[in-house]
C-alpha cells in the first residue's frame, strides 16, 4: 500500500472513497386483483350471508350444463375447459351485485347518500357533488345530475318534507333552462321512493332529450350562476359515497 506523508512527517494510508449509490425506493405493493376479490367477498358476506350459496349455485350449475353437454357429445374435457372460466365469471358476476347492495345498506340514512347513489352514474353525466338545496334543520337535500334525458334530482328525505326543496328547484331550473326537461328521483325506502341501489339504474332509464352537446351546455348555463350552498356540520357527501371497488367487485 502506498503512503502519502503529512506534515509531521508521519506515514498516511490514503482512503479509498466508495460511492454509495442510493437505495431505489422500493414500489408500493399492489393490491392483487385476488386480495381485491377477497376483500369485496368479506364486506359482502358481513352484509349479506346468502352470497356464498348464490355464487356456490351459479358455479356448479354452470359445471353441471357443461359436463353435461360434455357427456352428450363425447367431449368433456373440451366442456370442462370452457365452463370452468365460465362459471368463475358468474360468481364473480354475482358477487359484484350483491356487493353494490351491500356498499349501500352501509350507507343508506347517512346523510349525503342520495349523492353517493348518483356517483356511480356511467359517462355522459355531470353531476354537482354537493346538494343544490337543503334544508339545515331537517338535513333533507336534493342534488342534481344533468345528463341525455336533461335535469334529474335526486331528494333524500321524507317525500313530503321535502317537497318545497324540489318544487322550489324546478322553478329555478324553468327560469334558467326553460326547455330542459327536469326529473325527480325520490331516493328512500318510503312509498313512491327508490331504494339507492336502483337510484343510478332509474337514472339511466329515463328518455333521452338532450345531445351531448345540449348537455354541456345546459351545465354552463347552470353554474353562470355560481350560487353555492353551505353545508352544515355532518353532511358530508364524500364520507357517505360508498366504496367504487366493492361495487364493482373486480
Amino acid at each position: 500500500m502506498s503512503h502519502s506523508i503529512n506534515p509531521e512527517g508521519s506515514p498516511t494510508p490514503k482512503r479509498r472513497l466508495f460511492s454509495r449509490k442510493p437505495k431505489a425506493a422500493k414500489p408500493a405493493k399492489k393490491t392483487g386483483r385476488t386480495k381485491q376479490i377477497l376483500e369485496v367477498f368479506k364486506m359482502t358476506r358481513r352484509n349479506d350471508p346468502n352470497v356464498v350459496w348464490l355464487m356456490l349455485l351459479a358455479f356448479l350449475g354452470i359445471i353441471a350444463v357443461g359436463l353435461i353437454i360434455g357427456l352428450l357429445i363425447q367431449n368433456v374435457v373440451t366442456l370442462m375447459l370452457i365452463s370452468v372460466p365460465l362459471a368463475f365469471l358468474a360468481a364473480v358476476f354475482i358477487l359484484s351485485r350483491r356487493a353494490e347492495r351491500a356498499a349501500f345498506s352501509q350507507i343508506e340514512g347517512k346523510p349525503g347518500a342520495a349523492g353517493a347513489a348518483l356517483s356511480v352514474l356511467r359517462r355522459g353525466w355531470i353531476l354537482e357533488e354537493q346538494p343544490v338545496a337543503m334544508n339545515p334543520r331537517s338535513q333533507d337535500a336534493v342534488f342534481r345530475a344533468i345528463g341525455r334525458p336533461g335535469i334529474v334530482l335526486v331528494t333524500e328525505g321524507p317525500s313530503g318534507r321535502v317537497k318545497r326543496l324540489v318544487d322550489d328547484e324546478r322553478r329555478k331550473m324553468a327560469r334558467i333552462v326553460p326547455n330542459v326537461p327536469v326529473h325527480v328521483i325520490q331516493a328512500g325506502r318510503g312509498e313512491g321512493q327508490v331504494p339507492l341501489a336502483k337510484v343510478a339504474k332509474t337514472a339511466q332509464k329515463l328518455k333521452k332529450s338532450l345531445t351531448k352537446q345540449e348537455v354541456h351546455a345546459v351545465d354552463k348555463r347552470l353554474r353562470a350562476l355560481g350560487t353555492r350552498l353551505p353545508i352544515p356540520k355532518g353532511v358530508d357527501p364524500y364520507k357517505a359515497r360508498p366504496d367504487r371497488k366493492a361495487m364493482k367487485g373486480r
